[in-house]
Formats: structure tokens, sequence, C-alpha cells
């Protein structure tokens, strides 16, 4: 999306809804708030950058997965995955929408010593009994279904290939921002600066903007990516939540495999996937440099491509000797320190203000779910689809670990 496609100044000067981010939350959630049986409100999308250029959707690898060690993450991916499945039909039928195809090569999580064997079967036992198709493989079974892998050091591994894999998210994305927009949701190229609460402390009266409008606002919501803390202490809050990198490198390989490469994740920490002609491998940074880094720092560490990751790929798929480096790029993980969790719903004292934040990773396949929890909670005051309320601020104010173990 070219810059300046979104004005820069409100049409208004009160909002019963304003979305402190327009990327896939702000429009998931906006988008949503449409669907809505008994809302009307006008809805206030504030973006500070229109391109989206450095945003954390835009680098997304449009991945989405069932294999998760929370019941509840794992219904979420089922409901994206029935959203893609069905986009045309959620989206009204509309002629010009397209269908969007689930690529279903599942994820294949490795593991290379009996302790993360045996975390592989729980968590396969768990997803099972959720309505996931995961399997749990000896390396002789995946061995015989995928001979390329060099196995001599894994001990088991979890596969499911029903309604997991990847898909197009950026035509999720555009169909959000455009259906909204056209139900008459307000996107503007701004920025939040401040807000102003009540003497109480107990709710947002004001938002004010970069340009200088103060907005008077019922609700708040803070989609702001890995700039959540910010938006946060905006209101007196505190969020654990924060940038961190993330490196994704596109490879041409001189011998391609003769059928889909699942997502395959290495027990170096490295994963990879069939990506069309090409294949598309991701990776955090080295264990003493995955920190927290400046929203705008996206510096790409270019020993990163040589020293771990092309030698992690060449080692489990020795076909992949020979493979040349076609593009690369660095993303942002909102991550959320405390549980690499979501954080979603109101904050406990400043009940006008909603938490849309920390997805670790997880937030384009989580969306479609998350984006309309929120709107549920916004329009009814209460969650009716999926009881989201376990990502509640609470937990994290009550010191109660609502952990994710399956993160990559």
């Amino acid at each position: 999306m070219a810059a300046g496609i979104y004005p820069n100044t409100p049409k208004y000067d009160s909002y019963d809804v304003v979305i402190v981010g327009g990327a896939i939350y702000g429009a998931s959630i906006s988008w949503w708030l449409t669907e809505m049986s008994g809302f009307d409100g006008r809805i206030l999308v504030v973006e500070r950058d229109a391109s989206y250029a450095l945003c954390s959707t835009v680098h997304t690898n449009s991945c989405i997965r069932q294999q998760f060690s929370r019941p509840i993450n794992i219904h979420i991916s089922q409901f994206g995955a029935e959203f893609v499945n069905n986009f045309k039909d959620f989206m009204g039928n509309d002629e010009r929408v397209p269908d969007l195809v689930l690529q279903n090569f599942g994820y294949l999580y490795l593991a290379d010593t009996p302790e993360f064997a045996q975390t592989l079967e729980t968590v396969q036992r768990l997803q099972v009994s959720e309505g996931a198709g995961t399997r749990h493989m000896s390396a002789a079974e995946l061995a015989a279904q995928y001979p390329f892998y060099q196995l001599d050091d894994i001990l088991a591994a979890n596969h499911n290939t029903l309604n997991e894999g990847y898909f197009d998210g950026g035509t999720l994305f555009d169909w959000w921002k455009k259906s909204g927009r056209e139900r008459g949701v307000e996107y503007i190229e701004n920025e939040v600066v401040a807000l102003g609460c009540s003497a109480a402390g107990d709710r947002v009266e004001t938002v004010t903007l970069k340009s200088g409008e103060v907005l008077t606002c019922g609700v708040v919501v803070n989609a702001s990516g890995p700039r959540a803390a910010q938006t946060a202490a905006m209101a007196g809050i505190d969020i654990p939540v924060e940038p961190r990198k993330r490196y994704t490198y596109i490879f041409a390989a001189e011998h391609p495999l003769d059928c889909d490469l699942p997502l395959t994740i290495d027990p170096s920490g490295v994963h990879f996937r069939s990506d069309g002609q090409y294949y598309m491998a991701g990776s955090p940074p080295e264990p003493e440099d995955d920190v927290a880094v400046l929203p705008d720092d996206f510096i790409a560490d270019h020993s990163l491509w040589e020293n771990k990751v092309w030698p992690a790929i060449a080692n489990r798929v020795p076909q992949f000797e020979a493979i040349k480096l076609v593009n690369s790029w660095v993303g942002h993980y909102a991550y959320n320190t405390f549980d690499q969790n979501a954080v979603i719903g109101r904050h406990p004292r400043v009940g006008n203000f909603i938490f849309a934040n920390g997805f670790s990773g997880h937030g384009l396949q989580q969306s479609p779910a998350l984006g309309r929890g929120v709107a549920e909670l916004i329009t009814y005051s209460e969650y009716r689809s999926l009881d989201l309320a376990s990502f509640g601020f609470d937990r994290i104010e009550n010191n109660e670990s609502f952990d994710e173990k399956a993160v990559i």
C-alpha cells in the first residue's frame, strides 16, 4: 500500500473506538466490529505509516499451525484455518474477494533429546484430544516418509498436515482493510502521542494526535505491535512486550526436492520450508543477541546466514548443500517476555483500555479469532465465540504465567 492513501486528519472529534495501530490487528478488530450485530459506532484506526514498510505484518511468513501446548491456542488456530479455508464466505461472498489456499504440508518438530521427544509425545496427545491431526513419529517412520532428511541425531518428531501450513496473509490483510473502509471504518495516517486519563485514572478520555487534534473516545485499543509498551505507557500502564528481531531467508536449491518440504523446526532453532519454486528459512538471532531492540532497528546480521542458518539446513537436508540465497529481511516479533502468549482484553483498572498485544510471532495466524474476540468484548462486554479470559492482563499483575511452550 502506497504512502498517502489514508488522509492525515480525522473526520470527527469523537469516536466510539480508537484503534492505535493499523496493521493486522487494527484491520482485524475494526473489520470484525462491522460484523457485530448491535454495533454501530464510529471507528478510527490510527496508523503511523500507511506504507506499512516496517510493520511486523508485512514481514510475516504467513504460517498457521495447531501444534501448541495450550488448548485455547489450538482452538484459536483451528478457527484461523476455518477462516482461511472459507475466506470468501466470511467476506460476504463478495465476487471481488479471491479464495485463499492453505498449503497443508504442516509443521515438523524434530527432537534430538529424550526429554524433548517426551514433550512432543505429550503435546501430541493433547493436540489430538482437541481435534488436531498431529502425528508422533519415530525417526524410522520419518525417514520412510521423507528420506531426504539426515536423522542421525533425531529421536522423534511431530507432524500435522491437517489445516497446518502457510497461506497468503497479505491478501487477508488487504481485504480486511478494504472491506472495513467500505463499511465505514476510518483509517488515518497519523500517530497517537498522548492519552488523557480521567482524574481517577480509571478510563482514557482523550487521544492526542501528532498533528495536534485531541479526540474524545469511548474505547482505546492498543494494536501497536512491537510498540505496544509505548502506547500502554501513555495510559500509565506497563506491559512486558518488546521488539525482538527475527530473520527470514529465501533460497534456491541447485537440486530441489521432489516433494513439498514441511516447515521443519530443527533443534538448532533454524526452521525452513517450501515456498513456491524456492525455499524459506527463518531464525532468531544467536541467544546472546536475542534481546529487545528499538522499534526502528532492522539492521541485519549478515553473518547469521553463513554461520548458523545455511549450515543447519545443509546438515538436516544434505541435498541442500548447494543453495543460493535469493532474498532476506529482518522483521520484529512483538515479544511477550512474561510468558510468550497474547495479552488480550481490558485493563483491570483503566476499563476502556483494551490490549491486543504480545503475540510473540503468532499474530497473523491468531488474528481471525482474536480480532473477533476483541470485537465481541467491545460490543457485548464478553467473549462469545472463544473464551479468551486466560489472556487477560491481570495474569501479569498477579504473576500467574500462562506460558506457551511451542514458540519458534
